[in-house]
């Protein structure tokens, strides 16, 4: 399901007008990003856990040359899901 789909879905499932459906997305979104981006957890009980984790540097391989490089350290965004959740991808 791509963004447009989840909008389409959002908007039947609460009776919304696209557009509504679209903003409070949008504004989700944002907030999980800014949240994340000043080192804060989103936790949405019963849904998962939004966090930042730090990876180290590391080697790799360029594939296109076979050359050793080495990949720098950075913040990735991850997501642990709920027991809900779990449950509801399991049934």
């Amino acid at each position: 399901m791509n963004k447009a789909k989840l909008i389409e879905q959002m908007a039947k499932m609460t009776k919304m007008q696209k557009s509504e459906c679209k903003r409070a997305l949008e504004a989700m979104i944002k907030s999980v990003g800014q949240s994340l981006k000043g080192g804060k957890s989103v936790v949405l009980t019963g849904f998962g856990t939004f966090s930042v984790m730090k990876r180290k540097s590391r080697m790799g391989v360029n594939p296109a040359t076979g050359k050793k490089m080495t990949i720098a350290a950075k913040k990735v965004a991850k997501f642990k899901p709920g027991k809900a959740l779990k449950e509801m991808v399991a049934a």
